[in-house]
């Protein structure tokens, strides 16, 4: 949206991790916002970090009226993530109210009306000044009434009222059998709904966030993963990401001479993708840790993400060929953070990502390797889930290296994750094992280098305690092609 479509439509930030960017700003400012989907799917937690970021980050007083838990048992359950709801009671910022409705003692009869809910809402609001609702779950009111007619006239009654007080409200929903909510009429007086989706595949736990209407606003249209941490909710945007972001002519240095001068500019871009694929035992690891010292030796910090070695085992095998990581890891210039891929699902694996990225603002971020990746999931979710990462990056401006996993008797998986990644790879470095004259030769050759000409000829080195050692320099050939 441009700048002045959003001075018409003012919108409220949501509090949640990536949701404002999917929807163009947030929430529309005084307006009803429906959240509906089945039990777990995070809808109360979803509110309560609507109404606490609210308060913190824009000093903005919230009520949440509760026709379920207690007060006492909705503080309980998300102090874990960080939410003292007690503590923003007692500044006067929050007012919990719970409204016992027993379904039992609901008659339906054509009197039947919110007229005492108003008049409990209004003096909450009015006490402390509150801009932010949430009411959790509409259902409780409801649930005796069979009378579409009472139930659409109390609904929109209600909406109407919310709408003149002009609070931006979240309510939440159960969800129905064949429509978003129980009743199936609340989506249709709300100005924006929302569908929270809890699904396990392949005995994966993964969630779902879809915008199913936003009126009077452009927003993202696809499901989007999102995940429950300890920060609470965060929302990863799938295609939200515009091709938009610049480009350095900045060149940086890989950390191994002859590579750099296998490349015209004498390294590579700054900000740019670095692909290393092999079979096992190729070195892809060693030279990926060349890539952290040569950014080490900037003083720019490094991120090493690994799926198959454990922090200690990393350091001690870099450590065999004279590279250490330990001293550096000390300083605070290196960052391990080692996982099966197996213990969490894609989308976990981002936020992940994502939260380092934010926590320790690094310039070089290195995943090796990539290829284990696709145990969890398929080479089209993987490659999604890469892409959205290599976007982030190179907004970022981060340097990104990944390693992968090729070997001919593996086809069926190692190379699903190389053609998943390729494409995206500004610069891809292929090394190879093979036997001549009796003995192992290494060789190592640059596939590709966007925007510059390199050495395409295949480079023979070894490793030794020094790490990379390359054999005499060949007679430079240049392939300018990209």
């Amino acid at each position: 949206m441009t700048e002045s479509s959003l001075d018409k439509f003012p919108k409220t930030a949501s509090g949640i991790n990536g949701l404002d960017e999917i929807m163009q700003g947030g929430f529309p400012t005084g307006r009803p916002v429906l959240i509906c989907g089945g039990p777990g799917c995070g809808k109360t937690l979803f509110s309560v970090q609507f109404l606490v970021n609210g308060i913190i980050e824009h000093d903005e007083p919230g009520v949440f009226m509760s026709f379920e838990e207690t007060a006492k048992d909705l503080s309980l359950n998300v102090k874990s993530l960080g939410f003292d709801l007690e503590e923003l009671q007692e500044s006067g910022k929050l007012k919990v109210d719970h409204v016992h409705i027993e379904r039992s003692e609901i008659e339906e009869t054509g009197e039947f009306d919110l007229e005492a809910l108003f008049i409990r809402l209004n003096h909450a609001i009015d006490s402390i000044g509150a801009k932010r609702v949430v009411l959790d779950t509409v259902e409780a009111l409801f649930g005796g009434i069979d009378n579409d007619g009472i139930l659409r006239a109390e609904l929109r009654r209600l909406f109407s009222w919310l709408k003149k007080k002009g609070v931006t409200t979240v309510i939440t929903g159960e969800r129905g059998k064949q429509s978003f909510t129980r009743q199936g009429l609340e989506e249709y007086v709300s100005d924006c709904v929302i569908l929270l989706d809890f699904r396990v595949i392949d005995q994966i736990a993964t969630r779902r966030l879809r915008i199913v209407k936003y009126r009077g606003s452009m927003h993202g249209t696809n499901e989007y993963p999102f995940l429950i941490n300890e920060n609470g909710i965060s929302v990863i945007p799938v295609t939200s990401l515009n091709l938009t972001y610049g480009s350095s002519t900045e060149v940086v240095s890989t950390g191994l001479q002859q590579l750099d001068e296998s490349l015209d500019q004498g390294g590579l871009y700054r900000g740019s993708s670095t692909l290393i694929t092999g079979s096992a035992g190729t070195s892809k690891t060693i030279l990926a840790a060349h890539f952290a010292m040569a950014s080490i030796n900037r003083e720019e910090p490094v991120l090493f993400f690994s799926f198959e070695e454990s922090p200690e085992q990393l350091i001690r095998n870099m450590d065999s060929i004279g590279i250490d990581f330990r001293t550096h890891l000390e300083s605070g210039l290196l960052h391990i953070k080692a996982s099966r891929p197996s213990l969490q699902g894609l989308e976990m694996h981002l936020i992940r990502f994502y939260n380092a990225l934010e926590e320790l603002k690094p310039k070089t971020v290195i995943v090796d390797p990539i290829s284990s990746l696709i145990t969890i999931g398929s080479s089209s979710e993987v490659r999604a889930m890469l892409i959205r990462l290599l976007d982030t990056l190179k907004n970022k401006q981060i340097n990104a290296v990944f390693t992968a996993l090729t070997q001919a008797n593996f086809k069926d998986k190692g190379d699903l994750t190389v053609e998943a990644i390729s494409s995206l790879s500004d610069a891809w470095i292929d090394l190879n094992n093979n036997r001549k004259n009796r003995r192992q030769n290494r060789t190592m050759r640059i596939v590709k280098a966007r925007g510059m000409g390199h050495n395409p000829e295949a480079q023979e080195f070894r490793i030794t305690d020094k790490g990379f050692h390359f054999s005499m320099p060949t007679e430079q050939m240049t392939d300018t092609t990209n």
